[in-house]
């Protein structure tokens, strides 16, 4: 972890049109600066980066934020590898925490893999552009596939000499220990004691994080008369530096344009990838032959909500894909499925077509999934009732995990033309699949959450990098943000108030909430307002510069999201425009209120789907209690809408 002085130094010497600039050509524009958006495609400059504020948007796409998300999100950086970038810019010594012995041998140890994995990538490269038999067979491979020059080193594919120790003996002449090269999988030992090579005789595909460093190989057999009782591919065991559930190949080299583009396709083997690489068609990724992990798809989704699935005509290869697909609607991503001509696959297909013809296909062959599943499954089903009726549960079972709603209808209204039922028959059996899951978290059995906002098994609810609560909570959390230091009338909060009957935004909020038993429910808002509540007793103190520079980049892109929202105003609309802050006395218990009122209204919506739950008609005390607290909060809540003029009540 790095430290906060060391973000705080990075952040003050950091000038956002100096680093937008390496990336974007910008032009002043009044006091900003104008440039073409690099995170989609444009012909009319709509991305604005304020030097005062210290701030870029883009006023198409929306994204933006402070130097450190600008490079997360254009260069798929971490938080830690973002701010390092910055203090290798500006001269500054980036040091992370001190680690424990523990740590630190953890971190040797992964380090030593990562530098072994990085000799061995520049170790097959040469064997392949400079060994006579790595120019004689591994470059004769790749030439007859048609890959050119650069496509080969942009890929940094290599070559395994035949002999089957010929790596070994070179890494460890190299220093490497026996140790590292069992680890990493490189090599492996038979029951005498041998140490011999994985790849050998193969041709080289390495496997990048998407920051771009060494986790794992892919070899291919090429004299497959000699290797018959042997795999065609052979791949990297799981290390403690590669998990193949969290990887995708070719990643690293697609994520500009995948975020480009705001589509990304996705393919199944190495050579897919190359090829449509080739051809320049460079948003693309490879699962590797195996099925979608749910790793794989969060991953996928930190760069697009769009993508479109490659087939060649393998029927019973597409309908063991159909679960992973699911898994991509369940994720929220929208999903299309291009169907090749029979016999192509990417590799070929891509090899025949220039990239305009190659793209020209996509766009005009490429359907929506549900679509493509129904008619798929409709060619098997001809004819037969029982096959209609587990088609039609199973398009159901892929529209249901759509999580959002109106996308959801719209599927269900062309669904149920496709299948030629009534609208009404598709959403019944959405609702019982629904009950099922409500009746299985009424239980409690399973994806239980915990305080942290984690599952059972410690993996975030929240798999993007943004904080998100409800509407109300994310306002209260943007108040305390931009104004938290500031002060306002104490009113009902007189123990936390100054001499002269004030106290800070921060101490007001929590105040006011803790007078009704509440704290907000998002971990990461509820953090934003405790550190706020901490510092706001320092009158130095200033909340927005301490959340933009906050070493969790979570906290820090909201922040600079709540901090942008007066970047449109023009000049006219500034000189009219009374600023929040001398608004406040009036802004934030408007809305307190507001969080307030949303929070009985959700209180009254869970009470109502309990009630709902057939196992509570056995139980006539528990449903007496509920229908007793109904009617309490329901008063509650007409007294907060009157507060608020709100004149449509909850009956």
């Amino acid at each position: 972890m790095i430290d906060r002085a060391t973000i705080q130094r990075v952040m003050d010497a950091t000038d956002i049109v100096d680093v937008v600039k390496e990336f974007v050509t910008l032009r002043k524009s009044g006091a900003n600066y104008k440039g073409l958006c690099p995170f989609h495609n444009e012909r009319t400059p709509s991305f604005s980066v304020s030097p005062a504020k210290q701030l870029c948007k883009c006023f198409s796409c929306g994204k933006g934020g402070n130097a450190v998300h600008f490079l997360m999100e254009l260069e798929q950086m971490t938080y830690p590898e973002a701010i390092k970038w910055l203090g290798r810019k500006y001269g500054i010594e980036v040091k992370e925490k001190e680690l424990t012995d523990t740590e630190r041998i953890e971190q040797s140890e992964r380090e030593s893999m990562f530098a072994l994995n990085e000799w061995a990538n520049n170790y097959f490269q040469n064997i392949l552009h400079d060994n006579v038999d790595g120019v004689a067979i591994g470059m004769a491979y790749f030439r007859s596939r048609g890959f050119r020059d650069d496509i080969i080193r942009k890929f940094n594919l290599g070559y395994s000499l035949e002999q089957r120790d010929a790596f070994a003996n070179a890494a460890m002449a190299h220093g490497f220990s026996k140790e590292y090269l069992l680890k990493t999988g490189l090599c492996y030992q038979t029951e005498d004691g041998h140490l011999f090579d994985r790849y050998h005789g193969r041709v080289i595909f390495p496997v990048h994080t998407v920051s771009g460093r060494v986790v794992a190989f892919g070899g291919r057999v090429l004299n497959t008369e000699k290797h018959k009782n042997v795999g065609k591919y052979v791949n990297s065991p799981e290390s403690e530096i590669y998990s193949k559930s969290h990887e995708l190949y070719g990643l690293y080299q697609a994520k500009q344009a995948i975020v480009k583009h705001g589509r990304c396709f996705l393919v199944e083997g190495y050579t897919d990838v190359i090829s449509m690489h080739q051809s320049g068609v460079e948003n693309v990724v490879a699962s590797s032959g195996t099925s979608l992990t749910e790793g794989q798809i969060r991953l996928l989704h930190r760069f697009t909500e769009n993508i479109t699935v490659l087939y060649d005509g393998d029927a019973a290869g597409i309908k063991a894909s159909l679960r992973g697909i699911d898994m991509l609607l369940a994720e929220g991503l929208n999903i299309k499925v291009l169907l090749l001509p029979d016999g192509d696959d990417p590799d070929s297909f891509a090899r025949k077509h220039r990239a305009e013809d190659f793209q020209n296909y996509i766009d005009q062959h490429q359907v929506d999934f549900i679509k493509f599943k129904t008619n798929l499954l409709l060619k098997g089903a001809e004819g037969d009732p029982i096959k209609r009726a587990e088609l039609i549960t199973d398009v159901v079972h892929s529209i249901s995990v759509i999580p959002n709603e109106v996308v959801r209808q719209m599927y269900i209204k062309e669904s149920a033309v496709s299948l030629s039922v009534n609208e009404e028959l598709i959403v019944n059996e959405i609702n019982k699949q629904h009950r099922k899951q409500v009746s299985s978290d009424y239980s409690g059995d399973e994806n239980k959450q915990q305080p942290d906002g984690s599952d059972e098994h410690g993996t975030p609810s929240h798999a993007n990098n943004t904080v998100k609560g409800n509407a109300e909570e994310e306002m209260l959390a943007s108040l305390v943000v931009k104004f938290g230091n500031m002060y306002i009338d104490a009113l009902r909060t007189e123990s936390s108030a100054n001499s002269e009957g004030q106290v800070t935004v921060a101490a007001f909020i929590e105040d006011s909430l803790k007078s009704d038993g509440l704290t907000l429910t998002t971990p990461l808002l509820n953090q934003i307002l405790t550190e706020a509540l901490r510092l706001s007793a320092n009158k130095e103190w200033e909340s927005l510069p301490y959340f933009l520079n906050h070493p969790d980049p979570r906290i820090s892109k909201f922040a600079a999201m709540v901090g942008q929202d007066d970047f449109i105003l023009s000049s006219r609309q500034r000189e009219q425009y009374v600023e929040d802050k001398y608004k406040l006395d009036d802004i934030v218990p408007r809305i307190l209120h507001d969080y307030k009122h949303a929070v009985i209204k959700g209180q009254l919506q869970q009470i109502l789907i309990q009630l709902r739950n057939p196992q509570l008609q056995t139980d006539t005390l528990k449903a007496e209690s509920l229908m007793k607290e109904y009617m309490q909060l329901s008063q509650i809540e007409r007294k907060l809408a009157k507060v608020l003029g709100d004149r449509v009540v909850l009956k």
